[in-house]
């Protein structure tokens, strides 16, 4: 028995050499959490979204008077939906929650966390901190000011059509995702991509490109990314609660990529100004060209050489059902504008359902039924 535990004690100081050695520690936080989770926001390190007056969102008169169908609500339970929220003109039309969360619970954005970086990138240009989309992110970053890495502008990145090498790989915990999700060095980790295709030559997914968009915002503004959020977005929406955003490390940087916590109710008025092309209540925070922009299919070819229409900048489109768009998470996490029934659905949740085309089938049954019902 004492040889036994000697072995296991020596075997676990050769590891912890190992990965100190490999900069892999992360490889822990990764192995005991196992999964990413709607409630990671436990786990890591946060830097609040303040809210400045709360503006509260108005019910319809025929709130929850449409039901979805059973096929729907089972379809919803089945990919352990957690809340889901419709707007339509501005108003709570339905509203429904799961497993103990409400209208006030926190849930982890995931990659619906892109879209509000690029709206932030968006704002960024029209206050003037960056010359236009097509600037060199070498401006603000050293490491991209030589040779191939230079060609890299903010346009690339709201595109993911970077060139660079990053690997969106969620099922190694060797992949620069894991270590990006899980490490605490976020700068060294988004910055160390190699570039290995012309930028704007091929759509192919990456949360480095929306990582290095936070780090070029975080330069170009003198802000960090929450309280520039703040500034932009919470405040001027009128955000009932503030916002936490997950970091690499304490008072450290936030993950862009993801990791943007709120509840259902306050995720739906990033839908809502998308809606009105940036107008809010009367007041246009955002010119409506830019959110033309945004909404706007890719002219790329992806990494199967076909036309990237499912993609505009850091937004999701759905091609077959005219004028819809939407953010989204890796859990089935959506914000889903649907501009012709002047609609916009959030869904949280822990599950996404089957494949269809680009998107997913809750997608297209929550779209069809409002365009159906609504």
């Amino acid at each position: 028995m004492k040889k036994f535990l000697l072995i296991i004690i020596s075997l676990l100081i050769i590891l912890f050499v190992l990965t100190s050695f490999t900069g892999t520690n992360y490889l822990y936080k990764a192995l005991w959490c196992f999964t990413a989770d709607i409630d990671d926001y436990k786990i890591f390190d946060n830097r609040t979204v303040n809210i400045g007056s709360g503006q509260p969102i108005a019910q319809s008169a025929l709130y929850n008077s449409k039901q979805p169908s059973n096929e729907l609500n089972s379809l919803l339970e089945k990919t352990s939906s957690v809340a889901l929220l419709v707007l339509k003109n501005d108003s709570v039309f339905y509203e429904k929650y799961w497993k103990g969360y409400s209208d006030s619970s926190y849930s982890n954005s995931f990659s619906v966390a892109k879209t509000i970086v690029g709206l932030l990138t968006a704002f960024a240009v029209q206050d003037g901190f960056l010359k236009s989309f097509d600037q060199s992110i070498g401006d603000f970053l050293p490491e991209f000011k030589q040779e191939d890495k230079s060609k890299i502008t903010i346009r690339s990145l709201l595109m993911m059509s970077s060139g660079s090498n990053w690997d969106e790989s969620y099922s190694s915990p060797f992949s620069t995702t894991t270590e990006a999700y899980y490490g605490w060095d976020l700068y060294k980790v988004a910055t160390s991509v190699k570039a290995v295709r012309t930028p704007l030559s091929e759509w192919r997914y990456k949360s480095g490109d929306t990582e290095l968009l936070g780090l070029v915002l975080e330069k170009a503004t003198g802000k960090a990314l929450s309280d520039y959020a703040s500034e932009k977005l919470w405040k001027p929406l009128g955000a009932q609660h503030s916002a936490i955003w997950s970091l690499d490390k304490k008072e450290g940087r936030e993950k862009a990529y993801c990791c943007f916590n709120t509840n259902a109710r306050d995720f739906s008025r990033i839908g809502t100004l998308l809606l009105h092309k940036g107008n809010w209540k009367g007041k246009q925070l955002l010119d409506s060209s830019i959110v033309n922009l945004f909404t706007s299919p890719l002219n790329i070819m992806d990494e199967e050489n076909k036309k990237a229409d499912y993609y505009g900048y850091q937004l999701w489109r759905l091609p077959d059902r005219e004028g819809v768009f939407y953010a989204r998470g890796i859990l089935g996490q959506y914000i889903i504008i649907v501009p012709q029934k002047n609609v916009v659905i959030v869904r949280l949740g822990e599950h996404r359902g089957e494949i269809v085309r680009h998107s997913f089938e809750e997608v297209y049954s929550l779209v069809d039924w409002a365009l159906k019902d609504f």
